[in-house]
């Protein structure tokens, strides 16, 4: 299959990459050290000593000593005894056995000597690499050129949310504003990567971003009406007892909603241009009105699997709650006015709301944009009785 691509779109991905690139050596601003004069390392575990290790339920208590080998950085080949505490919390405390590789926290004194080795966790950076590298292989082998493209999306979605929407929300911006700028960029680039620089991606754009900002002012306008909080996210109180009392949680929430529902609708945003895109090329004289009712009719289908998806992969984050919930025998009503349960509630039907609306909204784009420098050349055809082959791109 032969790659379609033009020069404008090498150029934009060439910047683009570039501009990637220069993210990932941008600093956050946060990068101080958890202990003074420590370094991490890899390690591998030599030896164990459980005997100050005691079982209390279902639950590990007390201490684990593991001798182990640091394998990189300035201790490299050197041998050290570490401490593994154990808290009685299954969600953050690790056994370790000989033969694995783990990651420490090395501390030093004023010469540079170890004085101190913290077992942090196992070392999973390296097979989480080859999970990595295992989608974007499958990802280049199926999609091609347009492949790269998603993976440069992937790459610079992840980097504006880590080095600019994260570092400047603690630094006391607006989370909702920064939400909104981050959202709509990664909307943007996201759709030009994917559908290039055409009436596709156009279309695709216009339709996600009206349809997000109005899921954000239902996001803000919902959490009031609902009185539903911002420590309801999962780590969130831990925020302001490191010092960040300042941090409203509520907007913090807010953006997070409208951040997490405007991927799926890009999604379906593309998908609904990509068809009709379909349908003008395969029969140019189709009218706007005939195109637009064709983008509701292909949203019907979609919408209906995309907010299932929407509701699954809400409810698959929150199913040991509700199986708290039902083991406890909570009635369903103590269940649905919980502010756990109508944060989500909120989140999920949020959501869906913007799936909803960008069908609809991405048609009539659709419906205007590809058909509107058609019309003078409709008539000329018309009458030499030859098709209508107007370039897409």
């Amino acid at each position: 299959m032969k790659l379609q691509y033009n020069r404008k779109e090498v150029i934009f991905l060439s910047v683009f990459t570039a501009l990637c690139l220069l993210m990932i050596f941008v600093p956050t601003g946060f990068g101080r050290a958890i202990y003074v004069n420590a370094v991490g390392a890899k390690a591998k575990v030599l030896a164990t000593n459980d005997s100050m290790m005691y079982q209390t339920g279902i639950v590990r208590m007390g201490e684990q000593r593991c001798t182990v080998e640091v394998l990189t950085g300035p201790h490299k080949g050197e041998q050290v005894e570490g401490i593994n505490l154990l808290t009685g919390r299954l969600e953050f405390d690790k056994v370790f056995t000989k033969g694995q590789l783990a990651w420490v926290l090395l501390e030093q004194d004023h010469d540079n000597n170890v004085i101190f080795t913290n077992m942090v966790d196992q070392y999973r950076f390296a097979k989480e690499l080859q999970l990595m590298a295992l989608f974007a292989l499958l990802l280049i082998i199926f999609s091609g050129f347009t492949g790269i493209r998603t993976l440069l999306s992937f790459l610079f979605a992840f980097l504006s949310i880590w080095k600019i929407l994260i570092p400047l929300s603690l630094k006391g911006y607006s989370p909702m504003l920064l939400a909104l700028m981050v959202g709509t960029t990664l909307t943007v680039v996201t759709l030009l990567l994917v559908g290039g620089c055409t009436k596709k991606a156009l279309a695709a754009i216009i339709g996600a971003v009206g349809s997000s900002l109005i899921t954000c002012l239902l996001a803000v306008l919902f959490t009031l009406y609902l009185g539903v909080h911002g420590s309801v996210m999962q780590w969130s109180e831990s925020l302001l007892y490191a010092g960040y009392m300042k941090l409203d949680l509520t907007k913090l929430f807010q953006a997070a909603v409208y951040l997490s529902c405007s991927g799926a609708i890009l999604d379906l945003s593309i998908d609904i241009s990509a068809a009709l895109n379909e349908i003008i090329e395969k029969k140019p004289s189709i009218s706007a009105k005939e195109l637009v009712v064709s983008g509701l009719t292909i949203g019907k289908s979609v919408v209906g699997s995309q907010t299932t998806t929407l509701l699954l992969a809400y409810m698959g984050s929150y199913l040991t709650v509700m199986m708290v919930y039902m083991a406890q025998g909570t009635p369903i009503m103590s269940i649905l006015n919980s502010k756990t349960i109508a944060a989500e509630i909120l989140h999920t039907f949020v959501g869906c709301i913007g799936l909803v609306l960008v069908s609809p909204l991405t048609s009539l784009v659709c419906g205007w944009l590809y058909t509107r420098k058609s019309a003078k050349q409709r008539t000329v055809l018309e009458n030499e009785g030859s098709p209508l082959l107007e370039p897409m791109d």
